[in-house]
């Protein structure tokens, strides 16, 4: 592994930070504090990686599980921790699992059961990203919880009133 795949993305990831601070400045406590995840759990996750793709036999497909799940964490926790949206992103904590398994199941035997446990993780994160983004966008609008109250509303009235169905 070359040292500049690892350096390179790191110093262009801080120097975006850095000029999107708009002037403050930050000691290396901070910096830690906000590149965690890039400094500690991502690598380790592209260490499990390495070490599968570089066996000559490739019988180590377990590795990518572990891989999968801390790339995607990685992933997560650095966003979350930039963008302070830890309330919208933590879904993703669910769908790490579903990602380290799929490798597994992509680079592995193919046991169509993991599928199973794959599918229903993912289909959970989904559900709840879309759930807690628009229940976070809503809340971000000047009159989001009275347009969502309204919204309600008329949806009740509809389904109370609408148009029924004879059979």
């Amino acid at each position: 592994m070359n040292i500049r795949t690892i350096m390179g993305p790191l110093i262009i990831l801080l120097g975006v930070f850095l000029l999107l601070n708009r002037g403050e400045t930050f000691g290396a406590g901070e910096l830690i504090g906000y590149f965690w995840p890039s400094i500690f759990v991502i690598p380790l996750g592209l260490l499990f990686h390495w070490l599968y793709f570089t066996m000559t036999d490739r019988r180590g497909s377990g590795l990518l599980i572990p891989g999968g799940i801390l790339i995607t964490v990685g992933i997560v926790c650095q966003v979350s921790m930039l963008f302070g949206n830890w309330e919208v992103t933590w879904p993703g904590f669910i769908l790490a699992p579903a990602i380290g398994l799929f490798e597994f199941y992509w680079f592995g035997t193919r046991n169509k059961w993991l599928l199973i446990p794959i599918n229903i993780l993912t289909v959970l994160s989904i559900l709840f990203f879309i759930v807690f983004t628009l229940g976070s966008l809503f809340n971000t609008m000047i009159l989001g919880q009275p347009i969502l109250a309204i919204l309600l509303i008329l949806g009740g009235v509809w389904i109370i009133f609408g148009r029924k169905q004879h059979h």
